[in-house]
C-alpha cells in the first residue's frame, strides 16, 4: 500500500485487525506471509525460521499466522483478509487442497502463492517447498520392518485425512511395507483436535485388541498415542512409529517405548520459503525449479540420534 491510499489502507487495516491480521509497516514494506493448517508446536520451528529469515531480510516484514480452526472456509478467510491488508506473497498448509483449488487460485491471481508441507499442485501456485511425504511414509515403513520382523498390524492416526501429506504419507507406508507380514489396516482421523486424537487410540485399544503396531502420522498423533498406551499400561508391548519431533515423541525414541521416528525440517521450509519469495518478488526466478518442487529431505531419528538432534534442533531455534 502506499500513502496515496491511505484512507482505503486504513479500512484494510480495521478489516485485517478484526481477524487478527498485523498489518504494521504495511505502507514501507511489503508483507510476506506463512500460513499454517492449524494449531500445533510442530510449527514453532516453522516460527523460528521466519524470525531467522527475519533477519536476512530488512525489507521485508515477515509474519506466520494460525487459522482460528483447522478448517478451509477458516483458513481462507484468513488468506483473503490478508491479501485485503496488502500482503504480496503467501506460503500456505492447505487443510484439504483437494477442495479448496477455486479458493486458492483466487489467491493465485491476487498474490504470490506458495505451497508447503501439504502441496496443491492442481492449483496456480508458484513452487512447493517441504517435504516428499510419500518418501516420509516410506521411511515409517522401515522404521516399521525393524521393529516388527515378524510381521504385525499397524493403524495409523492423523489430522486431516483428505489432506495430501496425509495421503501421501499413508501411500508411502503402505508402499514400503508391500510384500511384507506387516499391514497397515486403518487411518483414523481427528481433524487436528487434541482430545478426539488421543480417544481415537483409546478406542482403537478396545475395538482392535490383535494390532500390535500405531503410527502417528502428524506431530501430535505420537505423544497421544504414547499417552493413551501409558494409561492403558500398554508401553512398550505395541510398536509406536512416530512422525516429527515433539519433546514427548523424542522421550520415548529415546526409552525405547517409540520405535523411531521420521522428522521433517518446517525450520527449513520457513526459512528458505521466506527468503525464496521475497527474491520471487524482487524478479530472481532463478530459485523455482521446472517441476516447481523443492524438497526438503525427511530423515529417521532412532534411539541413538535423539541428544544430537535435540542439540541442533536448540542452536536452530536459538532457545
Amino acid at each position: 500500500m502506499r500513502f496515496a491510499i491511505a484512507a482505503a489502507s486504513f479500512a484494510a487495516a480495521l478489516m485485517a485487525g478484526s481477524a487478527g491480521i498485523s498489518v504494521a509497516n504495511a505502507a514501507d514494506k511489503p508483507t510476506l506471509a506463512f500460513v499454517v493448517n492449524g494449531a500445533s508446536d510442530f510449527w514453532k520451528a516453522a516460527e523460528a525460521g521466519v524470525k531467522k529469515a527475519q533477519g536476512e531480510l530488512p525489507d521485508y516484514n515477515l509474519e506466520l499466522k494460525y487459522p482460528e480452526q483447522s478448517s478451509v472456509a477458516i483458513q481462507q478467510r484468513l488468506m483473503d483478509d490478508l491479501v485485503t491488508a496488502g500482503v504480496k506473497a503467501i506460503m500456505v498448509s492447505a487443510v484439504d487442497p483437494k477442495t479448496s483449488t477455486d479458493g486458492l487460485n483466487k489467491l493465485a491471481s491476487e498474490t504470490a502463492l506458495f505451497t508447503t508441507d501439504s502441496d496443491a499442485p492442481q492449483t496456480n501456485r508458484v513452487a512447493y517447498i517441504g517435504s516428499s511425504n510419500v518418501d516420509a511414509g516410506k521411511q515409517a515403513a522401515e522404521i516399521a520392518k525393524k521393529a516388527m520382523p515378524d510381521g504385525g498390524k499397524c493403524i495409523g492416526f492423523v489430522g486431516l485425512l483428505g489432506a495430501d501429506n496425509a495421503k501421501e504419507r499413508i501411500q508411502g507406508m503402505k508402499d514400503g511395507l508391500a510384500g511384507t507380514k506387516i499391514e497397515l489396516v486403518d487411518v483414523r482421523g481427528d481433524d487436528i483436535d487434541q482430545t478426539r486424537a488421543k480417544k481415537n487410540v483409546e478406542d482403537a485399544l478396545v475395538a482392535s485388541p490383535d494390532v500390535t503396531c500405531m503410527v502417528g502420522f502428524y506431530s501430535y498423533n505420537t505423544p497421544r498415542i504414547y499417552e493413551a498406551l501409558r494409561d492403558a499400561g500398554k508401553l512398550g508391548q505395541i510398536t509406536v512409529v512416530g512422525f516429527d519431533d515433539d519433546p514427548i515423541t523424542l522421550g520415548g525414541v529415546k526409552e525405547g517405548t517409540v520405535a523411531a521416528t521420521v522428522v521433517q525440517q518446517p525450520f527449513e521450509w520457513a526459512y528458505k520459503g521466506m527468503k525464496l519469495m521475497a527474491a520471487y518478488l524482487g524478479g530472481d526466478k532463478s530459485g523455482i525449479p521446472d517441476n516447481k518442487l523443492i524438497i526438503i529431505p525427511t530423515v529417521i531419528i532412532g534411539k541413538d540420534d535423539v541428544d544430537k538432534y535435540a542439540a541442533n534442533l536448540k542452536a536452530m531455534s536459538g532457545n
